[in-house]
């Protein structure tokens, strides 16, 4: 229904922007790969994939046409559902999925909070051979060094976890590593949670 949106970005946090074009402000939910593309940008070209379910319509926002594909193609499999795979995508990197699927790393995807060991061997077994056909090109995370506690923390309640313990872990994850990225200091703190 909707390829894509070119506009202003009038709100920007890890979870979630709010891309205005022509006096409509769009909430599109995004993951961190894409935060990391968009955050020093005042408009982004912004790609869209409209979800439906019984009780809402949901917009995902990518930076890139290759995350949006490997968003859809995780939706195939049975269990993983858009916030599934929104985490999936925040968790690791695009390449580390591709990687993952196509190399049958299940272990890789089990380090993600919320996939179990079935999931992360349905989701290798059903996508495969599906993304090595696609051919999906992959590239690694531009990683920017800014670091800001507040943004981790509200990406965190977004994605639903408790302020207590994720205030815990990022703290916990900032002793490890004063310099860790938004992104990578997210990263780090799901794969304790």
């Amino acid at each position: 229904m909707y390829e894509f949106i070119r506009g202003k970005l009038v709100e920007k946090n890890p979870a979630f922007i709010v891309l205005e074009n022509n006096g409509v402000g769009y909430l599109l939910h995004i993951s961190l790969y894409t935060f990391s593309k968009i955050k020093s940008q005042d408009e982004a070209h912004i790609f869209i994939h409209f979800h439906v379910r019984e009780d809402a319509q949901v917009m995902y926002g990518f930076a890139d046409e290759n995350e949006r594909e490997l968003f859809r193609h995780l939706l195939t499999v049975s269990g993983v559902g858009a916030n599934t795979a929104r985490l999936i995508l925040s968790s690791l990197t695009t390449e580390e999925v591709y990687d993952a699927i196509t190399n049958g790393k299940s272990a890789v995807l089990q380090s993600v909070k919320g996939i179990g060991g079935k999931t992360a061997q349905r989701i290798v077994i059903d996508l495969s051979d599906k993304l090595q056909k696609a051919g999906i090109e992959v590239e690694k995370v531009d990683v920017s060094h800014n670091t800001i506690r507040e943004e981790a923390l509200s990406g965190l309640l977004i994605l639903g976890f408790n302020k207590a313990t994720a205030e815990k872990a990022i703290n916990k994850v900032l002793k490890q590593d004063a310099t860790a990225s938004v992104e990578d200091l997210i990263k780090k703190v799901l794969k304790i949670l």
